[in-house]
């Protein structure tokens, strides 16, 4: 029995194939191909990928509609958490039936500004911020109010703007920073280093709240503004932070991102100096492959899931009519142990 798919060519697929393809027996694709009841949902979206894979087009009453289009800015992609992020978001949006825009922040491009209004002259649902201007505490915070005005719904990741009203989620970087501290003490540790980002992030400061909470109660150490070494987020500047912790002697390292981590292993490197066998370092995210770096990265993960489901949640009642409203949902980060961190020397004597 065929099934005009639409491929190129007039191609001709056989139930046979499909079946096989999905799994399932002929009649199975048969009743679907033919929108009657009787399947479920899982075995109906198996035979509808099978089609997929096969290069068949769907039939047009089992092709899904968009319930409405939905922006999402994210910073630029090399941040390997920036592309989880995204494919998170991509797929919550699709099971909800909406369909996502993607606007990526790429130096010398477009910027934040620009894609907003963009967005909105293609009458978008509402937008997702990810680590946008709102986490910069130097920035306006009225660009988010007025859009609010113009009666776009919106949701902002990983940062924070009194006076917005808008729902915000965020990891709890405060905890991130004191459960990295906590782990490089119990190893031994006593002079523990920050490697963070500008002054000017949100999560800049919590992180620094948090590593200072966490050095005076661990270790009763008050002063510690040169264990603080601001840099940028990236390999390269978590190597130049991490050289001046190692300069102020530094046997253990905390880091505001995993690229920022992967920079400071590199430093260690450069002057001789093993990890984790002489310095630990823990880095921050947990990144897509990050477990397979040399040695694999000690990190705090980042919820990523959970918060991008929140975050759907959260915007698609604002689009549904619900009132926005000002709060911030706090997700608690996972510390995951691996090869980059090791005995201090307390420990090692």
């Amino acid at each position: 029995m065929p099934y005009n798919g639409g491929l190129p060519g007039n191609g001709v697929a056989r139930l046979a194939d499909i079946a096989a393809q999905a799994g399932v027996s002929e009649a199975t694709v048969s009743r679907v191909l033919n929108g009657k009841p009787g399947v479920s949902a899982a075995t109906r979206q198996a035979v509808l990928v099978a089609l997929d894979l096969m290069g068949y087009e769907r039939p047009q009453r089992l092709r899904q509609r968009s319930n409405g289009l939905i922006g999402l800015v994210t910073p630029e992609l090399d941040n390997p958490i920036f592309p989880a992020f995204a494919q998170a978001f991509e797929k919550t949006l699709t099971q909800h039936g909406y369909t996502p825009l993607l606007c990526t922040q790429l130096p010398g491009g477009a910027v934040e500004d620009e894609f907003t209004e963009l967005l909105v002259e293609r009458g978008v649902s509402g937008i997702i911020f990810v680590s946008g201007l709102h986490a910069d505490t130097t920035a306006r915070s009225d660009r988010y109010t007025q859009l609010i005005g113009q009666g776009v719904p919106i949701v902002l990741l990983n940062g924070h703007a009194d006076g917005v009203p808008a729902p915000f989620i965020s990891p709890d970087d405060r905890a991130a920073a004191r459960l990295a501290v906590q782990h490089l003490v119990d190893l031994g540790h006593e002079r523990i280093g920050l490697a963070v980002g500008p002054r000017r992030f949100v999560p800049v400061i919590r992180k620094i709240e948090g590593y200072r909470q966490a050095m005076a109660q661990l270790l009763g150490a008050t002063e510690v503004d040169e264990l603080i070494s601001h840099s940028l987020f990236s390999v390269e500047g978590g190597q130049a932070a991490a050289a001046q912790l190692l300069e102020r002697g530094c046997t253990g390292i905390v880091c505001a991102s995993d690229l920022m981590a992967l920079g400071a292993i590199r430093a260690c490197r450069d002057r001789g100096l093993s990890v984790p066998g002489e310095v630990s370092v823990v880095g921050f995210d947990d990144s897509p492959l990050i477990a397979f770096t040399d040695p694999p990265l000690t990190t705090v993960r980042q919820p990523v899931q959970s918060m991008v489901t929140a975050a759907v949640h959260t915007l698609l009642e604002a689009v549904s009519g619900a009132p926005a409203q000002q709060s911030e949902l706090i997700f608690q980060p996972e510390f995951i142990v691996r090869g980059s961190t090791g005995s201090g020397p307390k420990i090692l004597r």
